[in-house]
């Protein structure tokens, strides 16, 4: 198919709050080799997004300057060496950035079929949490049937992911969260045990428990000593965010003598391959958990693509449940 010249999309004209989101014109990306260009039909909306628009996660010198890092749509165009899809094929995919407008480029590696009885909107939700988490908890977490897992932020998309993949591999889920509501949310879907952060002393509460195996943690800051404290012996501790800080104070003396693990990893600058072994592995063991119910997406809210920095605003609030998509196909 001839596809048209130029994109809406919108663009980040400034470092700055949600307000520095405006739509633009763009000319449709061209697929290098073995690339696809997908027509979007809903965009999530993540955390670095948001990082990105105030400046503070850059994307690689490759990538499209626009926010957005998962959509799902419809391939309509192939690159050279391109042999898994063809155009017309329904897809999500994890991107390089670009997911904030109607066509964005991606490997096709990075691409995944839609889940049997999945729409677009609820699949433009799985790329950027299910690779994040799958990544962290198991393959870097070694997470385990049996084992337990601390999951901080268990109301956000990751969380509410994590929450539901630990579960269905058989583990023991625990998590915090800012409110009784979303304590109770995590508990309604499989936490053994939450804890309001406002007002419990979660690290003292897990440590009584016998402490994680594994713990997911986005906060960073004040919270890294106490993770340390709410691990098992032979615990790890996986960070893959900052939302406080990324320094604090920390007896690696403790680190040492119980035999733990400090581990995380960010899933943007990964190489091709290793993006795509990732990709392998979430549809070989994440999409037959979706097939049977094990896991579903929470959705929080829906805005058009041009509502993008209300969409900002919903995030940043962090009065959201589940995730946030744009609309962006009519």
């Amino acid at each position: 198919m001839t596809l048209s010249h130029s994109m809406l999309a919108m663009e980040i004209v400034a470092p700055g709050g949600p307000d520095v989101l405006k739509p633009c014109s763009m000319p449709v990306p061209v697929p290098g080799h073995g690339q696809i260009v997908i027509r979007v039909a809903f965009a999530g909306v993540n955390r670095p997004d948001a990082l990105q628009r105030a400046g503070a996660y850059a994307p690689p010198p490759d990538a499209s300057p626009l926010p957005g890092l998962e959509c799902s749509g419809t391939v309509v165009e192939c690159g050279p060496g391109v042999t898994r899809w063809s155009i017309g094929d329904k897809v999500c995919a994890l991107l390089p950035g670009g997911g904030y407008a109607e066509y964005a480029v991606t490997h096709e590696s990075h691409a995944l079929p839609l889940p049997d009885g999945m729409s677009l909107k609820e699949a433009a939700c799985l790329p950027e949490t299910c690779f994040t988490v799958w990544s962290n908890v198991v393959m870097r977490g070694r997470l385990e049937a049996g084992q337990k897992l601390l999951v901080h932020g268990g109301t956000s998309g990751i969380g509410t992911t994590a929450i539901q993949i630990a579960k269905a591999l058989g583990a023991r889920v625990f998590a915090t969260a800012g409110s009784d509501d979303k304590v109770k949310f995590c508990k309604d879907l499989g936490a053994e045990e939450a804890w309001n952060y406002r007002d419990r002393d979660w690290s003292q509460l897990m440590a009584q428990a016998g402490g994680a195996d594994v713990i997911l943690d986005m906060v960073g800051g004040s919270y890294i000593p106490r993770n340390i404290k709410a691990l098992a012996n032979d615990g790890r501790l996986v960070q893959i965010a900052f939302l406080q800080g990324a320094k604090a104070e920390l007896n690696f003396a403790e680190v040492m003598t119980r035999r733990l693990t400090i581990t995380g990893s960010t899933l943007r600058p990964q190489s091709e391959q290793a993006k795509a072994r990732i990709a392998a592995q979430v549809e070989a063991q994440v999409w037959p958990m979706i097939a049977r119910g094990a896991l579903k997406v929470v959705l929080d809210s829906e805005f058009a693509l041009t509502e993008a920095p209300q969409a900002h605003w919903r995030i940043e609030s962090s009065g959201h449940i589940g995730k946030i998509v744009l609309k962006v196909e009519e």
